[in-house]
């Protein structure tokens, strides 16, 4: 049985690959393979763990052995077609660092210029393989320590909420524009949609604080002129007042600073029972804390 040593960066090469939503099946399991006999496990005992044959363990113990995360690969496929060469050419701009020039992405033009293909063709190929040069995904890695724990608080609220408690996810939306019709709208009427000038007049703007309530699906809203810790906690208060005395609330609200002001912090200490946790930090990099006010009168 060949022993398995890792590096730190292979180690963490491994782990994403192993974790990541968009990997293939078989790398993560291959991955996932090398590292548990990088722990000292035998084939049978990893085998027994991932639901695979002791022989497909040993196979991939030994490629990475042998070639080390190029040899979690499958082997390379016969000397490729003149399709597939076409195919390459017009799939240029999916490898990393291939951008056409003084132009961030590839367009179906510039590939066929690129490639001496047809826009047709080009725009074929792109179909058939997926590919979609124009699309950018975007992601955000947290460095805090904790966050591993911290977001399993949160989405354990949401997925496993506690018995006896309401869990309230609160947002809010400012600036929103109160127009009206310069003239009245027209009602719907049979063979014709509802209809309504093009013009409007404005109204200044309001502020809308929104409670979700996660299990029963129903929203509590409150409008207010401004968006300041004063009207959050007005909002709170509402809040208080209209969920039933016998229930505890988590209140589950972003790291913005109208959220966690004094004049919040001072009022909730002041609910018999009621507690407020640290910020917490999501997956997409903004924060998130969780106000506790169990007990009655919340």
């Amino acid at each position: 049985m060949a022993e398995v040593n890792l590096t730190d960066e292979q180690r963490e090469t491994l782990i994403r690959w192993s974790r990541r939503a968009k990997s293939s099946q078989a790398l993560a399991l291959r991955s996932k393979i090398v590292l548990a006999a990088a722990d000292g496990l035998s084939n049978t005992a990893i085998a027994a763990k991932l639901d695979c044959h002791a022989v497909t363990v040993g196979k991939w113990r030994s490629r990475f052995v042998v070639a080390g995360l190029d040899g979690l690969s499958d082997e390379p496929h016969p000397a490729p077609t003149e399709d597939q060469r076409r195919a390459d050419r017009a799939g240029r701009g999916a490898h990393p660092g291939a951008h056409p020039a003084e132009a961030t992405h590839w367009s179906r033009a510039s590939m066929a210029a690129e490639s001496g293909l047809s826009l047709s063709t080009v725009g074929r190929i792109w179909k058939a393989f997926g590919l979609k040069p124009h699309q950018v995904e975007t992601f955000k890695l947290s460095t805090d320590p904790q966050f591993v724990d911290k977001v399993r608080d949160i989405v354990g609220l949401y997925l496993d909420p506690p018995e006896h408690a309401l869990v309230l996810c609160v947002d809010e939306k400012s600036q929103i524009q109160a127009l009206d019709r310069s003239a009245p709208v027209l009602p719907m009427m049979p063979g014709m949609p509802e209809r309504r000038t093009h013009d409007y007049v404005r109204h200044g703007i309001t502020t809308l604080f929104a409670a979700l309530d996660v299990a029963a699906g129903e929203v509590i809203g409150s409008i207010h002129r401004r968006h300041r810790a004063a009207e959050f906690r007005r909002f709170l208060i509402k809040l208080d007042k209209q969920v039933p005395a016998e229930l505890d609330v988590h209140l589950i609200c972003d790291n913005y600073s109208t959220h966690k002001a004094p004049v919040v912090a001072r009022w909730l200490p002041r609910i018999p029972g009621s507690t407020c946790t640290s910020p917490r930090p999501t997956r997409l990099g903004c924060a998130v804390y969780i106000d506790r006010i169990p007990g009655a009168g919340h």
